[in-house]
């Protein structure tokens, strides 16, 4: 049973979706709904040409804890339905511990794709339900050697498996299309920019971290376009900052986009400004290559860091603006190869399903 709830998870295991096709094994898929917005979760589903998934559900956006035990009771239902052998889970969101808790209780294996991945910053939801999962699951898809070290010194119970990231996977099956579909460039007013998203709760509900965005956005040295997640459109109109950052000459705003937009977007900018974890892998794929500032206090991608792609700057405008300037200078010595694999990680996991849970 593979289960997604976010554009992330779905374009994450799309991959694996297609590597157990290929295998001809069978599988049930579930959206579990933790991205109602249509634009957010079934977009992505169709424009990935994926199949309809065997159970969708539509979990309103509730507190953090209401909507966890929401998803939980939902995902229970199914598993006592189903009766999987193992169920997979990719990433950190509410919807992936509330999955892995769900098959846990029922004693059904879980297999968590991209473990071992932390932040150390527990301000963060995602780096309590990530390492909580890691400490469920049965089999431990890292994607890099320092996930693994990072699950070694937990003691982790499960199976570590280093496989890469399916994120690169795909990136590199996703392109082509991409650039044969999407026809977002024409909508796009400047010649050369910066794409820029923010999202996250840390950020997006700090009035004084917004407004830093705000301002560091307007005063860029190079245009910004911006497709706009729908928490923090929110949040800009009720801190009175949505006119401001939305009638800026050098801001071009979007609605939120679905991923063969976001990639031709990615694959065209000069930099990518982000408070993403995913962005920061998918910026180092082959077929994108683009250096990444990252707009929060930590990351668990250090080795996006490592490698020159990506640099945390934090959230103060001074600093988003020097790094900015510095990044537009150094673009074009990025490494050639991604830290993250070299787009086979989806195999591999299938490869290791099937000797060890079917």
């Amino acid at each position: 049973m593979i289960v997604v709830g976010t554009r992330p998870e779905i374009v994450k295991m799309a991959p694996i979706i297609r590597a157990l096709d290929e295998e001809s094994q069978s599988y049930v898929l579930v959206n579990c709904g933790q991205h109602y917005d249509y634009n957010m979760s079934q977009q992505f589903i169709e424009e990935l040409e994926l199949p309809t998934p065997d159970y969708g559900f539509k979990v309103r956006a509730y507190s953090p804890g209401l909507q966890t035990s929401r998803i939980l009771t939902l995902i229970e239902r199914v598993v006592k339905k189903v009766k999987p052998r193992v169920v997979l889970v990719e990433g950190d969101t509410n919807g992936v511990l509330a999955s892995a808790l769900a098959a846990v209780k029922l004693n059904v294996q879980v297999g968590h794709v991209e473990a071992g991945l932390r932040s150390f910053d527990l301000r963060m939801p995602e780096e309590h339900n990530r390492r909580l999962v890691d400490h469920m699951s049965t089999y431990l898809f890292a994607p890099t050697k320092n996930a693994q070290r990072n699950l070694e010194r937990e003691n982790v119970w499960g199976k570590i498996c280093v496989t890469g990231n399916t994120v690169i996977d795909a990136v590199i099956q996703h392109i082509p299309v991409a650039e044969k579909k999407s026809n977002i460039l024409d909508m796009v007013r400047f010649e050369k920019f910066a794409l820029v998203t923010a999202h996250r709760c840390e950020n997006v509900d700090d009035p004084d971290v917004l407004k830093n965005f705000v301002e560091a956005f307007t005063e860029t040295p190079i245009p910004i376009v911006y497709p706009i997640h729908p928490r923090t459109k929110k949040r800009l109109s009720q801190q009175k900052m949505w006119k401001k950052l939305s009638l800026a000459e050098n801001v071009q705003i979007l609605q939120p986009l679905g991923y063969l937009d976001f990639l031709v977007l990615m694959k065209n900018c000069e930099l990518i400004i982000t408070d993403s974890g995913g962005i920061q892998e998918e910026a180092t794929a082959p077929p994108i290559r683009k250096p990444v500032l990252v707009i929060r206090l930590s990351t668990e991608r250090p080795e996006a860091v490592e490698a020159g792609f990506a640099e945390v700057v934090g959230v103060d405008k001074h600093n988003i603006l020097v790094a900015m300037e510095q990044a537009i200078k150094r673009k074009n010595r990025l490494p050639k190869n991604s830290p993250f694999g070299t787009g086979t990680a989806a195999k591999e996991i299938v490869k290791i399903i099937i000797e060890e849970a079917l």
